[in-house]
């Protein structure tokens, strides 16, 4: 493999024009209100244990919303896996360096990653988490560990960022393979995948020790690590995610409707309320979120509009992944902090989850206003690097160049710079 990146593929009936997917952008806002929901629905806190982040004080309303919005933070999470496989690949710069590369992707998700390990150790992490477990999270690596304590340390929705990481490191080799199958035979490979999720299911299922028990998941915690947050594991969504990318590109992806989309992705999600874990965890929805994604993204290659591609979507969209990240601080953590323990009328509970909502929202604006898009801007790109000086022995025509192409020369602002890193 060489030290750039390669074209998406080696067929030559595969499209090269890579249009924008706003509706790509918009949807991810819906993945990461999944996972809010479960968050807010917690029974117990997962910061303080004696009371609940649950504000509903009638228990059949509790235990009713917790029940539907039960599989909700374990989809999103895939949902977003499945994204990310997608987008990368979508987005893939032949000839760009891999160093280029994996400085995007770090940039994109470190910044953010940063502020929140901060204040969740400062703020009530520090209490309990040790200095080893404290890097781990830090750097990311500490959903390898089987130790729940470990793998939601510090700041808990981090986790998945752990499996992001791995992807990223690991997308050009896979690309090196995803990229010679034949067109023809893209399905079929995506369907490996998925047969793949299921044998995660089974060897979780009959070869991981099923003990001791945990009381919130039907999962020990070594069946629960291996299947959900082992990075390698999660590899299945994320290549399917790639492999989707190329049938969209390839043109062999059906135009389907919006109401067959979503009837689909509601009846997965339905079905996962009621097929026992593993398999809702990953395997029940990978076929509903595949065509999802993949008509979504056709959709915006015809030029359709998908309701995804307004003003306000793709702000929500884009403010996603600080919203996700600011869920372990402000619903974790603040709603206790603020509220205490109690729960309350069903009216002012509703109040209750629209004022966490809201709170994580903003959370959610800032980190993508003042850390996100900054650090982006600073670090994304390489800096151009300046035009070498002419030598002495150079023709004084060489050397006579106008202000304005020697500033172009050297670099400017908007200009191409003379030498690419």
């Amino acid at each position: 493999m060489s030290a750039t990146m390669p074209t998406v593929d080696s067929d030559p009936d595969i499209r090269r024009e890579r249009k924008a997917l706003p509706s790509l952008t918009g949807v991810r806002f819906f993945a990461a209100l999944l996972v809010f929901f479960i968050h807010a629905l917690q029974p117990i806190g997962p910061v303080d244990h004696s009371g609940p982040v649950n504000p509903f004080g009638d228990k059949d309303v509790a235990d009713g919303l917790y029940t539907f919005f039960g599989p909700a933070g374990f989809l999103g999470v895939s949902f977003f896996f499945l994204l990310s496989g997608f987008v990368i690949t979508w987005s893939v710069k032949p000839g760009e360096r891999l160093t280029a590369y994996w400085r995007r992707r770090l940039v994109k998700i470190f910044p953010n990653h940063l502020v929140m390990w901060t204040l969740a150790l400062g703020l009530f992490a520090y209490a309990y988490t040790s200095v080893t477990t404290g890097f781990l999270s830090l750097f990311l690596v500490n959903s390898w560990v089987n130790a729940l304590d470990v793998q939601m340390s510090v700041n808990a929705p981090s986790w998945s960022l752990c499996a992001e990481m791995l992807f990223y490191l690991s997308f050009p080799l896979l690309l090196h393979f995803v990229r010679r199958i034949p067109a023809r035979r893209l399905y079929w490979y995506a369907a490996g995948t998925i047969v793949g999720m299921i044998g995660v299911g089974l060897v979780t299922t009959y070869v991981i020790t099923d003990s001791p028990s945990n009381p919130m998941i039907p999962l020990s915690p070594s069946q629960m690590w291996f299947n959900y947050t082992l990075p390698p594991t999660r590899m299945f969504e994320f290549v399917l995610g790639m492999l989707l990318a190329r049938i969209v590109l390839a043109g062999r992806w059906p135009k389907i409707g919006a109401v067959p989309v979503i009837a689909l992705v509601a009846a997965g999600y339905v079905a996962a309320i009621y097929v026992p874990a593993p398999y809702n965890f990953v395997a029940t929805t990978a076929i509903p979120f595949s065509v999802a994604i993949a008509s979504l993204a056709a959709a915006d290659v015809r030029g359709a509009n998908t309701r995804l591609r307004g003003p306000v979507m793709q702000w929500l969209g884009n403010v996603s992944f600080g919203f996700y990240l600011a869920q372990g601080v402000v619903i974790f953590w603040g709603r206790q902090a603020l509220l205490g323990n109690g729960t309350f009328s069903t009216p002012v509970a509703i109040l209750v989850m629209l004022g966490m909502f809201a709170a994580t929202l903003l959370a959610g604006w800032l980190l993508y206003t003042f850390v996100e898009m900054p650090a982006m801007r600073r670090w994304s790109r390489p800096r151009p690097r300046p035009a070498p000086a002419p030598r002495a022995e150079e023709s004084p025509a060489l050397v006579s160049v106008p202000r304005e192409a020697a500033r172009t020369a050297a670099g400017t602002p908007g200009a191409e710079p003379a030498v690419r890193p």
